[in-house]
């Protein structure tokens, strides 16, 4: 099996700016020696996350909108008085989503929904520069 690795850096706005990968991990498959496999497709860092979503709209208003219900903004948490400071609720929300997400290929096309995108969600709550990396194994 062969393994190929990228490092993707991400500027962020801070806190709920939700950006879209799916072009760049296609671009990495497509340079990549590899016609069959999975891709990985993981966030360095604790405070920022990877999944899927319909990347519309709507939805870039409804996910933040849910983590607040989730993880609120406006009460204390105990990681605050660890490190004195504010971002608690990005650790909580960020172990909720997870830092990864593995998706199979063939003839390096991804099987992704129609309206499926992969996309990472900056948590902290501040802008953040980032490093997301991706790897691409098989044959």
């Amino acid at each position: 099996m062969a393994v190929y690795s990228l490092d993707l850096q991400v500027k962020t706005r801070g806190e709920n700016d939700i950006i879209d990968l799916t072009p760049q991990v296609s671009e990495i498959i497509d340079g990549s020696p590899i016609e069959n496999g999975i891709v990985v497709v993981f966030c360095v860092g604790s405070t920022g996350a990877i999944t899927t979503v319909e990347y519309e709209p709507g939805l870039m208003k409804d996910i933040p909108n849910a983590l607040e219900k989730i993880a609120p903004s406006n009460i204390n948490y105990d990681h605050h008085d660890t490190w004195g400071c504010d971002n608690g609720r990005s650790h909580v929300r960020a172990s909720i989503i997870g830092p990864s997400i593995t998706v199979p290929f063939v003839s390096r096309r991804m099987f992704l929904g129609q309206w499926q995108q992969i996309v990472f969600i900056e948590l902290d709550t501040r802008p953040r520069e980032r490093t997301v990396i991706v790897q691409v194994l098989g044959e």
